[in-house]
C-alpha cells in the first residue's frame, strides 16, 4: 500500500535558506537507503511560499492567490511516497527521516488511495 509522508516548512526553508552541505549529504544517504529498500515511489522538496499559488474554490468561484503566505507552517516543505506493507512501517520510515533531518517541526503520514485495490 502506498503512503505519503510530508513535513511542513521550517522558518529557514520558508526564508529560502538552503540546508547545510552536511544535512544534504545525510539526507541523500538516507534517501538512497529508502530507494535501495525498494519502497520509494517518489520524493521531493517544495520551494518557499513566495513561489506558490493558492487555489481557492468558494461558492463555485475559483480564485488564485500568489504567495508568500503568512501561515507557512501549514505548507508542505517536502514529501515522499513509499510503498510499504503497513501504516506502522510508513511511520517507522518517517521517524527515521525526521531523525536524519534534525531540528523541530512536524509532518504527517497518510495512506494513499491509488485505485489499485486499496
Amino acid at each position: 500500500m502506498q503512503f505519503i509522508m510530508w513535513s511542513s516548512h521550517s522558518p529557514e526553508s520558508e526564508a529560502g535558506t538552503p540546508p547545510s552541505p552536511e544535512l544534504m549529504a545525510d539526507m541523500a544517504e538516507f534517501m538512497n537507503e529508502v530507494a535501495q529498500a525498494g519502497i520509494l515511489v517518489t520524493a521531493g522538496g517544495c520551494p518557499p511560499s513566495s513561489q506558490v499559488v493558492r487555489i481557492t474554490s468558494e461558492g463555485g468561484k475559483i480564485t488564485h492567490t500568489d504567495g508568500p503566505f503568512t501561515e507557512t507552517k501549514e505548507l508542505i516543505g517536502g514529501f515522499a511516497i513509499v510503498d510499504v506493507k503497513s501504516m506502522e512501517e510508513a511511520v517507522e520510515w518517517s521517524t527515521r527521516f525526521f531523525k536524519v533531518g534534525g531540528g523541530d517541526g512536524y509532518g504527517y503520514v497518510s495512506p494513499l488511495f491509488t485505485g489499485a485495490g486499496d
